[in-house]
């Protein structure tokens, strides 16, 4: 029998079954624990709880649990994964990272009941081609190939049955699995984060939402020529089910074989975008999976999947761009204010916590200040960080959750430059923030 997490599997709906599942996964991460735990003892060592739980194994058991009932929980697992080793070890991390790339299908018999429910039982007559192998699956839903019977090729994505419905539960079942001991850092708050994953999973469920989303954006990038944004289709659109052209295009991977010219300006046009949808736009998608991103036949970067988009309020983008300038200045003073006010750390943060924060955020914002291209592909930025980092880390008595619109929109430039990184790029980053600053 094949153990692979990500195989396709049906996705349980009632809340029963759904704790059932997690209760298993934490059982099983808290009897592993105690077994490891045992182990030290007999060795004659105090055991660390919170270091037997934190382990590649225990990660395993979580990301496949996660991932078997996808939506919330998956969610979850996608946002402690963002944290990039400052609260969990980096092993840890890099397993629960694998929920940012795939999901479980369910199969086709959960499949056609789900459509049925949500067009009727006809629903074939309607299209001249449906393809039911899908084409990608992520934490919300699966998205399938199919031509109407007027002969429109679309891109259809399927809600996974009863993600919409058990957000609340999840969340709930969620916050009583971190709390088993050593799951977490011992004085790590995540009810925030929690309440915020739970806001983000029922604005994500809303497929007509995503909907809007998508038409906002292919309005605002109507005639740009460097982007392509599929147009929704209202005919086979529910609140479960959003339906959009289908584009023709390749992975953005694609790329990597490319001159070094077309590759630098595919990633300078999406840095460009990112800082746009930050200071300009108001709003940003901020899932930077690499999958979200394809080239189109005439050199246009295809975007999808707007389920992720976050509104940004003025005065938030207001403190990022004085926070730009601050960083661009290298003024220490400036920056730790503007740190402070985004939620970075709280007033009660020892002084010597919160200059390394500044000074880690002066080192990473080192590429936006040189005046020849950065080249990404032969960077150590990500390392040094993480060393430079390491008594952050390592301080366990100060845990802070910074707000989700941080942890978002840290996800989204972590993406950027890991993609610009597969690019091997070279950009010049200064001229691009410097209008915004």
């Amino acid at each position: 029998m094949s153990t692979d997490p990500f195989r396709p599997r049906p996705v349980p709906q009632r809340a029963f079954a759904r704790n059932l599942r997690m209760g298993g996964v934490a059982g099983g991460i808290l009897g592993a624990s105690l077994g490891a735990a045992m182990g030290e003892v007999l060795r004659g060592r105090r055991p660390d709880l919170a270091q037997v739980a934190l382990t590649p194994a225990n990660a395993v058991r979580l990301a496949g649990g996660l991932a078997h009932l996808r939506g919330a929980a998956m969610k979850l697992g996608q946002m402690l994964s963002m944290e990039n080793g400052v609260a969990l070890p980096p092993e840890v991390s890099a397993i629960l990272a694998q929920l940012q790339a795939s999901a479980p299908a369910m199969p086709p018999r959960q499949l056609r009941d789900v459509l049925n429910a949500e067009w009727g039982a006809g629903w074939r007559a309607r299209f001249q081609r449906f393809d039911v192998r899908p084409i990608a699956a992520a934490s919300i839903g699966q998205v399938h190939r199919a031509v109407t019977d007027e002969g429109r090729a679309l891109a259809i994505k399927v809600q996974f049955p009863g993600v919409a419905t058990s957000i609340d539960s999840d969340i709930a079942t969620l916050g009583r699995l971190m709390r088993v001991p050593g799951v977490l850092p011992k004085g790590l708050q995540i009810a925030r984060l929690l309440e915020d994953a739970r806001a983000q999973l029922h604005d994500e469920a809303d497929y007509q939402r995503e909907a809007g989303a998508l038409a906002e954006f292919g309005a605002l990038l109507a005639g740009d020529p460097g982007f392509c944004v599929p147009e929704p289709c209202a005919a086979f659109s529910t609140r479960r089910v959003l339906a959009m052209d289908f584009a023709e295009s390749a992975p953005i991977d694609t790329l990597q074989g490319a001159p070094q010219a077309v590759r630098d300006d595919a990633v300078a046009r999406l840095i460009g975008l990112t800082l746009r949808e930050l200071f300009e736009f108001g709003q940003m998608q901020t899932d930077p999976n690499f999958a979200n991103y394809r080239l189109a036949p005439d050199g246009r970067i295809v975007l999808l999947d707007f389920g992720a988009t976050r509104s940004i309020a003025p005065r938030t983008a207001g403190h990022y761009r004085a926070l730009l300038g601050a960083l661009l200045a290298e003024d220490a003073g400036r920056v730790a204010a503007q740190m402070q006010a985004l939620g970075y750390f709280s007033s009660e943060v020892p002084a010597a916590r919160r200059d390394l924060i500044v000074a880690l955020a002066l080192q990473a914002s080192t590429p936006l200040r040189m005046q020849a291209p950065y080249d990404f592909g032969r960077s150590t930025l990500i390392e040094d960080l993480a060393r430079a980092g390491q008594v952050l880390g390592d301080a366990r008595d100060f845990w802070h959750v910074p707000p989700a619109d941080l942890l978002f929109l840290h996800r989204k430039i972590g993406g950027m430059f890991l993609l610009a990184q597969r690019m091997q790029a070279r950009v010049s980053l200064r001229p691009l923030v410097a209008r915004w600053a």
